[in-house]
């Protein structure tokens, strides 16, 4: 037995695909079915059902593959520490985050991770947050981008920042022509657009509006803060939008009124996380310090009496 072949069952069980797996692995698929079959020699039990649409473990394999996942996470552990000890700001960091955020942060953090980590190779995987943590788990990410709480004993989480919700509304709206910030209480008896099951935004948008004595506008959900942005601009109702995705380079959408509220506004909370056991957690707290180190005002609505420039024609 081999780590080849470990990678190569590992492979199958993510695609169950032969054809599939063998792409992913770079070799061909007679040859990765041929070191299946060796593998299941050499243990004496069978690893695969092989039907005609497609490709299941047996629950043996299942275990099996679930075990060589984690022996093929220490194996890049045992190369992290090394290529680490070698050189702390080079080699390659494997980053997920969600969707409702990625477009709207990275904008920022990717030019200044370039500045201060000149010869890093960022990977960036964009994936709701259920998968994120799976991929940390499973040892496919090494670091991730997440919304708190989270409740993962085996994961370490770096607080970064506190991010400002605002509500959008059309301009013909009438909470558009308020002239003080806004109260949850304003809220109250509105229908919100929100997004589909799966998103963490999903969860902090129904949190305020339960908060507020609103509710959820039924017959629809979103799959984008983009979606949602052009259902208001269609006069079909307001919601909820993150501070990031409402700067630049993020334009301004017509017929979109954006107001602040006041007080402690809802919000939602940023963290960096990883893996307790992992090597990199001392470059990781300075990863860490630069997102907590970009500009104040990119989580500072700042909105107040603005009015959303039109877009250029297309």
């Amino acid at each position: 037995m081999n780590l080849r072949d470990l990678h190569y069952l590992v492979a199958l069980a993510e695609h169950r695909h032969f054809g599939r797996a063998a792409e992913a692995s770079f070799v061909s698929q007679p040859t990765l079915s041929t070191q299946i079959k060796k593998l299941e020699d050499e243990l004496g039990v069978a690893l695969v059902e092989r039907t005609p649409r497609k490709v299941l473990l047996t629950e043996t394999g299942r275990e099996i593959a679930r075990r060589a996942r984690g022996v093929l996470s220490e194996i890049e552990e045992i190369k992290a520490i090394a290529q680490r000890t070698r050189d702390p700001e080079s080699g390659t960091l494997r980053l997920g985050i969600f969707p409702t955020l990625g477009p709207y942060l990275l904008p920022h953090l990717v030019p200044q991770v370039r500045k201060h980590f000149p010869r890093l190779e960022l990977l960036l995987v964009e994936e709701k947050t259920e998968q994120v943590i799976r991929m940390l788990r499973e040892g496919s990410l090494d670091v991730g981008i997440l919304a708190l709480p989270l409740h993962e004993e085996s994961l370490h989480t770096e607080f970064l920042f506190e991010e400002p919700f605002v509500l959008a509304v059309p301009e013909d709206h009438p909470l558009a022509h308020k002239q003080k910030r806004l109260k949850l209480d304003d809220l109250e008896d509105e229908s919100l657009l929100l997004l589909e099951d799966g998103h963490c935004m999903r969860d902090q948008a129904l949190e305020v509006c339960q908060l507020a004595g609103a509710g959820e506008r039924s017959g629809f959900r979103a799959t984008s803060l983009e979606t949602l942005r052009q259902m208001v601009a269609a006069n079909v109702g307001i919601t909820l939008l993150p501070t990031l995705a409402i700067k630049p380079p993020v334009a301004r959408t017509d017929n979109v009124h954006l107001l602040e509220f006041a007080g402690h506004p809802p919000s939602r909370r940023i963290a960096l996380v990883w893996r307790k056991s992992s090597s990199m957690g001392t470059f990781l707290q300075r990863f860490a310090q630069v997102i907590r180190d970009l500009p104040a005002d990119l989580l500072q609505p700042g909105i107040i009496d603005a009015k959303p420039a039109r877009q250029p024609a297309r």
